[in-house]
């Protein structure tokens, strides 16, 4: 399967593996709030992301010192199923979060998990492998953040406008809450912080080659409405002159104008300027196009 933008951005971020106990703690912290089900009867991620399969594992054992229960064949294609259901696993994660094992299980952001701004980058980065997704910038922009918890959807809001200084928008899509950003500055500033300046370069290139076609396009879309218009002006100056001859006129045009008309009729596609040079002494466009304008007049007097 060929990779996407959006795969080779989460490959890119999983290049930054948490050295430290308390940001392998964070960085899980968002990968269970933002992955498909984390509750006190289990835990279930799915990615198809080959890269995060790899590390999630890893990252696990340095937070907890657990292992999965059920891990997948990261040979086969298509989606990775990772899934924790011992009681014990499971409940030493939830007093790991200051979550009651045994009680209703309300998920929040825990802030002290989150406290350092090391363990903020790690739990944004867990979030994003868990429930993440960022279009093709060819296509169109959009990043996106899905969870199945509105408290920590809400929490989440407010914790990206502290830590990135914006915030997303918010919308529910079958259920889940999504939290989401739809420009390329933002969306190129939200993976760059998120350890993926490639992906964040692909934005920004993807925006300046999109800018410049439509400056090319726009360019373009001038250049032939103005040849369209000097078609029109040197048909109506032909017929023109075309009427001033039938009716006897031409020969008795002054000499300038009919130095002009001369010049139009052998040269229909000239621009103004052209024609000013080819004037005995050459004239300025403006002077021309006097000339030209008088031309059109006389024919309809």
């Amino acid at each position: 399967m060929a990779a996407t933008f959006s795969g080779n951005a989460k490959a890119e971020i999983c290049r930054s593996f948490p050295q430290k106990h308390c940001c392998a703690l964070a960085q899980c912290f968002g990968v269970l709030l933002f992955c498909n089900n984390f509750t006190s009867e289990g835990i279930r991620i799915i990615t198809e992301c080959k890269e995060f399969a790899a590390i999630l594992p890893k990252l696990f054992r340095k937070a907890f010192g657990i292992d999965f229960d059920i891990v997948p064949d990261l040979e086969e294609t298509g989606k990775l199923v990772f899934q924790i259901t011992g009681q014990k696993k499971l409940q030493q994660i939830m007093v790991a979060y200051g979550f009651d094992p045994v009680g209703i299980l309300s998920l929040h952001i825990n802030l002290p998990i989150v406290e350092d701004d090391c363990c903020k980058a790690a739990f944004l980065r867990g979030a994003y492998l868990a429930g993440g997704s960022v279009t093709d910038p060819a296509k169109a922009y959009h990043l996106e953040l899905a969870t199945n918890h509105r408290y920590v959807a809400r929490e989440a809001y407010t914790f990206i406008r502290e830590v990135l200084g914006f915030y997303p928008k918010m919308a529910q899509r079958g259920g889940g809450q999504v939290l989401y950003l739809k420009h390329s500055d933002l969306i190129s500033d939200c993976l760059t912080y998120l350890g993926a300046p490639i992906a964040a370069m692909g934005i920004i290139e993807a925006r300046l080659e999109k800018e410049l076609n439509n400056k090319v396009n726009r360019r373009c879309n001038c250049d032939e409405a103005n040849t369209s218009k000097v078609v029109e002006a040197s048909q109506e100056q032909l017929c023109a002159i075309r009427i001033l001859r039938q009716n006897g006129q031409f020969e008795r045009l002054a000499p300038k104008l009919l130095q002009a008309a001369i010049a139009r009729e052998e040269n229909p596609e000239a621009s103004l300027t052209e024609l000013a040079a080819m004037m005995q002494p050459p004239i300025t466009k403006p002077a021309m196009n006097h000339r030209l304008k008088k031309l059109v007049q006389l024919s309809k007097e």
